[in-house]
């Protein structure tokens, strides 16, 4: 089966056995997690959920990104910032997907 789940203001299309990076959850490692704002599952879509239908993954493990800097310049006024900055995610496997 397939769908297409909304978390974290993103939308992630999966099918049983593939693996995501979302961002982090409230959830510790080797526990399940229940996405229940399923926008498509098996070709059945919702207005604007599917009622009923849920997907299930493992929490593998939590993390960050790789950094990004922001840099900001204004010339002529000696004014330079540097900035870092590393995304969490946390990367779940999905296990089974029910309609």
């Amino acid at each position: 089966m397939k769908a297409i789940i909304e978390t974290g203001g993103k939308q992630y299309y999966v099918e049983e056995g593939s693996v995501i990076y979302v961002e982090k959850l409230d959830a510790e490692k080797d526990s399940n997690v229940t996405f229940d704002n399923v926008l498509m599952a098996n070709g059945v879509t919702g207005r604007p959920y599917v009622n009923g239908a849920k997907v299930t993954g493992k929490v593998l493990k939590h993390g960050k990104q790789k950094k990004i800097l922001v840099f900001k310049y204004n010339q002529k006024k000696k004014y330079r910032k540097m900035q870092g900055h590393r995304q969490p995610y946390t990367k779940v496997e999905i296990t089974k997907i029910s309609a």
